[in-house]
């Protein structure tokens, strides 16, 4: 038997009692634990218990405020589905001072356990294939984006190919440019040499011709 601490109640005249009768899919889904951890949340009493038919039974009393917050909390489980709660109004049980869980044969219980893992289960497998149909979407578009980045990775090698193509153009530009001022300044050099020789030629022709006129002059001077 599982229970919690004995509720207080201020009065009987606040008190509020039910018996539930909770359908849907409320077996082997670990839904008899909601129906407890509510029943201490909210400080009211009673039991709950499986039945044969596949629905569960409640037994709650309590201040009404309690009660009605409750009612509130079973009937939307994390696992399972409520379909309908049939509420009947009871009389107030002073002696029910805990909320207990009624368990059946070992061997409904051991079935009741194991539902609630498979239950379980099945809610992660369902978030699972979630996310893995998210992740697919999410490796479509990084396909979708390495194509891409293929069309740009092509591209760049077509420019690659294009400035490597234009260096090549411009070494040999420069080359040519390198092989002309070679030429260029060779015919220089040897127009330079060749206008120094003749200057110095130039000189000593022109130094000979004064020298013979300045004698020819000292001549006609004597004379």
């Amino acid at each position: 038997m599982t229970s919690h601490e004995g509720a207080s109640y201020s009065g009987e005249e606040t008190v509020k009692a039910y018996v539930l009768r909770v359908s849907g899919r409320v077996q082997r889904v670990g839904y008899r634990k909601l129906v407890l951890d509510a029943a201490q949340e909210f400080e009211v009493s009673g039991s709950v218990r499986n039945v044969p038919d596949g629905s569960v039974e409640i037994f709650v009393q309590g201040e009404d405020d309690s009660v009605a917050k409750f009612l509130d909390a079973i009937r939307c489980p994390p696992l399972g589905q409520v379909e309908g709660v049939e509420e009947k109004e009871s009389s107030f049980n002073p002696e029910v001072q805990h909320f207990r869980v009624v368990y059946g044969e070992i061997g409904d219980e051991l079935q009741e356990g194991f539902g609630a893992m498979q239950s379980v289960f099945t809610e992660y497998w369902k978030d699972f294939k979630d996310y893995r149909a998210e992740f697919s979407d999410h490796r479509k578009d990084f396909r979708d984006y390495r194509a891409e980045f293929k069309g740009f990775k092509a591209e760049f090698e077509d420019y690659r190919k294009e400035f490597r193509d234009y260096a090549e153009r411009t070494d040999r530009n420069f080359q040519i440019i390198l092989d002309r001022y070679g030429e260029i300044s060779d015919k220089l050099t040897v127009i330079l040499e060749t206008l120094v020789k003749e200057s110095r030629e130039t000189r000593e022709i022109l130094n000979e011709n004064i020298r013979l006129l300045k004698e020819s002059v000292d001549k006609l001077t004597k004379a």
